[in-house]
Formats: C-alpha cells, sequence, structure tokens
C-alpha cells in the first residue's frame, strides 16, 4: 500500500516524520498553507505517482464540546465550509446554489479504523466532519455560525478540501487527520498549545504504521 501524507507546514511534516520511523510505505510532502496551495500541490503530485491513499494531516482549531486541545480529530466528511455566498438572508453554499459540492468523502471503513486505533493507543480521538476554512476563524460569532451549518463540527483547518477533491478526482481514496492546537473562536494566541498537538501529531503518526 503506498500512502500520501500532505500536511501544511515543515513543523507538521516533522512530527508526521517522527511518528511514521522508517516505514517506506509513506510518502509525505508539503502541500503550502490554505485550500488553493493543497489543491494544486496536490494536484501536482498526484499526477506524478499513484497512491492507494492520501491523507491530510496536521493541526488544527477544534471546536469546543467536539474536540479539546490535544486531541485527534479523524474527519468523517471534509467540508468546504465557508464556499458560498453571503446574502443579507444569511450563507448559502455551493450545494444550495446549484453550483457543485462542498463536501468530499472519506474513506468511511479506513477512517472507522483509524480512529479505533487511535482509541486504542490511548489517544483522545473522535469522528467528526472537518471543516477547511479560507479564513480562519477569530470570533465567537463565525465559530457559532460554522456550528449551526455543518452540524457535529469538530474541528477547522484550511487544507483539506483541497487535498480531498485533488484525490477525489483522480478516484484515490482519502482521509483527513487533525490534531488540537486550540479552540475555534476568539483568537487568544497565548492559549494555543501547539508543541502539545505536534506531539499528538507524532504519536498519531505512529499509530498509522500499525493500522494502514
Amino acid at each position: 500500500m503506498r500512502i500520501l501524507i500532505l500536511t501544511a507546514v515543515a513543523a507538521e511534516k516533522e512530527a508526521v516524520l517522527r511518528g511514521l520511523g522508517d516505514d517506506s510505505r509513506f510518502t509525505v510532502e508539503l502541500a503550502g498553507v490554505g485550500l488553493v496551495e493543497a489543491a494544486v500541490s496536490a494536484a501536482t503530485i498526484l499526477a506524478a505517482s499513484d497512491y492507494d491513499l492520501v491523507i491530510s494531516a496536521g493541526i488544527a482549531g477544534g471546536f469546543p464540546g467536539r474536540a479539546d486541545i490535544g486531541s485527534v480529530v479523524v474527519a468523517s466528511d471534509i467540508v468546504a465550509a465557508d464556499l458560498g455566498v453571503q446574502t443579507l438572508d444569511g450563507f448559502s453554499s455551493l450545494d444550495e446554489l446549484g453550483f457543485g459540492t462542498t463536501r468530499v468523502p472519506v474513506a468511511a471503513e479506513l477512517a472507522a479504523r483509524v480512529t479505533g486505533g487511535l482509541q486504542a493507543a490511548g489517544l483522545a480521538a473522535a469522528a467528526g466532519p472537518v471543516l477547511t476554512v479560507a479564513t480562519a476563524t477569530g470570533t465567537a460569532a463565525t465559530a457559532a455560525a460554522l456550528a449551526a451549518r455543518v452540524p457535529g463540527a469538530a474541528a477547522e483547518a484550511m487544507e483539506g478540501f483541497g487535498v480531498a477533491a485533488a484525490a477525489h478526482r483522480r478516484g484515490m481514496p482519502v482521509l483527513e487527520i487533525r490534531t488540537i492546537s486550540n479552540t475555534v473562536g476568539p483568537r487568544d494566541r497565548d492559549a494555543w498549545r501547539i508543541g502539545d498537538a505536534l506531539k499528538a501529531l507524532q504519536a498519531a503518526s505512529s499509530v498509522l504504521t500499525e493500522v494502514l
């Protein structure tokens, strides 16, 4: 099985590589920050070589009550949460406008296996929708609007939908795995625990070698 893991930044890539050790089934590459950069990078890499599974991985914000700081979220759905239009009556998604889709399905059986493996390894892990946004949330109002828009939303990041769309276009199964560094809502950098999230990412990557 050949597995491609894409992270946004070098610190995430290094954490993943530490967790994977010398498992030659995995290739880890940088996708860049944001949906567009991630989609272009993923499409370029996948055009050059075939893989059996593509994983978008990294740290993320967790929605209150759904994903605590230091925990792991395995995407049950990968959702472009702010792709649509804002009107006087509220937000309408691309789906509602009839112009496409804002969701890419994950490899459900593999996602369940990974979630179970993480839990069995003693990590705080749960499955739930992971949102991809173009602008990271910085207010309580926006966090509440996103949670209402996508029931059960567990985490927010900026790359997953881009990676997933590129993989889906080529018929490759995809997963998204996020470890939580902060709470989605008002930005309080002093409360962020990036180091803990990177340690969780390393631990989660180690589990991947056992369950995939």
